[in-house]
């Protein structure tokens, strides 16, 4: 791909504007990983490690049970699990036998599990072995063509004496009884031959992964991405994240066969935690600590804080509501966190002082980026140097990957630089398309040039040095008396006040103006503030039809499944409270 004069002076060096070998299959990267180091630590788990040598052979038992149980090329199969160490085995063996993933949020409802299973027909699903998680599994079954359920338990991946105290004391979970004809994961791996069934994969036709989205804004629609889409993305991930490993010295490409160890703290069943953390990892053989409860702990996030110091975490994917709770945890000065190295973030806006505050408090640095489910999902970011990266901004399109800002009606026109418009995207990690949503995908993708490109729904533009600075969603834009008023740029006001942990802005009916600005906020531990304050602090920043009539506090701020601060959610309770008084 060309180089543009304006991205030539901040793009970093050794960082390549095209990669190709990305069209083959996914589960290649964890034979690659195993074949060249097979010894190296794969995953780590309440202290107990297995290696890519061990997790290759066990997925390939994983593929040929599945295979034996009639799943077939083409054939969906779900996985209904937090992050434990049987994720990646799972994951790639299902990739294996020639199937399709389905990962599935563990905290769903039986309800909402059951309309995955349904949309994709999904014919197999593996669960953790737990009171809640099986039950929700039982409950999602009716009607839907799931035949196999394989029940997943975690005592056989806990070092020995633990997992026999565990027994001993009942604290390793498990359901209260299991349906007949319902496997148990240790009896298939340990009955199975290590040998995958023969599956010829077109890497850039065929699908590996259903990643269900937009349960925030309408029914969830089934993202399909390829083999290539996603190998293109962890490629990409690998050239672009370059760290500074000791101070002084130029940022390289991180060391392969064990260097690394990366906090698996994003759920693996969202694209951001499974491309750049446990499918990231694979690409140089690097560790990853597998993380099934962020909020564990007294405080919460304790236990995340103890395994960063304990198995000295060198790199931390995370969103920044994360990167929040730990800066502001009221243990933070007991935990040696100076092993960390380089934080990507993403999902949700990265206030500048969070950033500050972060770095200050573990001398890593901090990349933002963007992306989608429907693109694999990294689009762009800022370089890992801090000498390039421009906060503020999401920053440069990723390798083989293009950014073009378009009009809003018809997505069609390209506008200069500087001007808001909707972000299309074209590259290899764009999806196939959405899962039996024709219309769906003639919404979403325009020919533009020859070239396809995936409408985001975001607004924002390419500035001089062609970094892209996101304005916000279509959908959040608050007009107040006919002038535009972006959540993100209010909220990004209300974060920089010292006592806010969490802000959203949204847009609640106005007599005069149409629309006025409510805030709501989250303030940190122990701190006390008062609506006249916020308002005063937000006088002095912002332009009048942009500073909030209202400020609500609250103890928590519902958020998403990946950290992002619900304002729809917000919103909806505003004007139902409205409608009743």
């Amino acid at each position: 791909m060309e180089k543009k004069p304006r991205e030539e002076k901040r793009w970093p060096e050794g960082v390549p504007h095209e990669i190709s070998g990305y069209e083959r299959p996914l589960f290649s990267i964890l034979d690659d990983a195993a074949g060249t180091y097979p010894e190296a630590v794969y995953t780590i788990f309440s202290g107990a490690t297995r290696t890519y040598g061990r997790v290759r052979e066990t997925a390939d038992r994983v593929a040929g049970f599945l295979a034996t149980r009639g799943i077939r090329k083409g054939d969906r199969v779900a996985i209904f699990l937090p992050n434990l160490p049987h994720y990646p085995e799972i994951f790639f063996g299902i990739l294996k036998a020639g199937g399709v993933c389905v990962t599935c949020n563990p905290l769903y409802k039986s309800s909402e599990l059951n309309f995955q299973l349904k949309d994709s027909g999904a014919r197999a699903v593996f669960v953790m072995d737990h009171p809640t998680f099986y039950s929700t599994v039982l409950e999602a079954l009716v009607g839907t063509e799931v035949e196999v359920v394989v029940v997943c338990n975690v005592k056989s991946y806990l070092p020995p004496l633990r997992a026999l105290l565990g027994a001993l004391m009942r604290k390793i979970p498990r359901a209260d009884r299991h349906e007949p004809g319902h496997f148990m994961y240790d009896d298939i791996v340990g009955n199975s031959a290590p040998q995958p069934p023969p599956v010829s994969i077109d890497p850039t036709r065929d699908p590996a992964l259903i990643l269900y989205t937009g349960g925030t804004t309408g029914v969830p629609k089934g993202a399909c991405l390829s083999h290539s889409n996603l190998v293109s993305n962890v490629m990409a991930v690998e050239e672009w994240v370059r760290i500074v490993e000791k101070p002084g010295d130029k940022p390289v490409k991180p060391e392969k066969g064990g260097a690394h160890t990366s906090l698996g703290v994003l759920p693996w069943y969202h694209s951001f935690g499974l491309t750049t953390c446990m499918l990231a990892v694979c690409m140089t053989a690097s560790r990853v600590v597998c993380i099934p409860d962020p909020r564990a702990g007294n405080p919460p996030f304790t236990e995340v804080l103890k395994a960063i110091e304990k198995y000295r975490v060198t790199m931390v994917p995370a969103v920044p509501t994360i990167f929040s709770a730990m800066v502001n945890h009221p243990l933070i000065d007991r935990f040696d966190l100076s092993s960390i190295m380089g934080c990507g973030s993403g999902a949700a806006p990265l206030p500048r002082e969070l950033v500050r505050q972060f770095e200050e408090r573990t001398g890593a640095v901090i990349y933002e980026g963007y992306g989608m489910t429907e693109t694999s999902p990294v689009l762009t970011s800022n370089p890992t140097d801090r000498a390039l990266r421009k906060i503020g901004t999401v920053g440069l399109p990723y390798p083989n990957t293009e950014i073009r800002i378009v009009d809003l009606e018809t997505g069609l026109r390209t506008l200069p630089p500087g001007q808001d418009g909707e972000i299309a995207a074209s590259g290899p990690q764009v999806m196939l398309g959405y899962w039996n949503k024709p219309e769906a995908d003639k919404a979403a993708f325009r020919e533009i040039d020859g070239k396809r490109f995936f409408l985001t729904g975001d607004i924002g533009h390419l500035d001089e040095d062609g970094f892209l600075v996101i304005t916000d969603r279509k959908k959040d834009l608050i007009i107040v008396g006919g002038f535009n008023a972006y959540p993100k740029e209010i909220e990004e006001v209300l974060y920089a006040h010292p006592k806010v942990a969490l802000a959203a802005a949204v847009g609640v009916p106005d007599p005069h103006t149409g629309e006025a600005i409510k805030a709501f906020v989250q303030l940190k531990p122990g701190a006390e503030a008062t609506e006249e304050e916020i308002i005063e602090f937000c006088k002095k920043r912002l332009a009048g039809y942009k500073r909030p009539r209202e400020v609500e506090f609250r103890e928590s701020l519902p958020l998403s499944v990946v950290g992002k601060v619900l304002r729809r959610i917000l919103r909806e309770e505003e004007l139902k409270r409205r409608k009743m008084s």
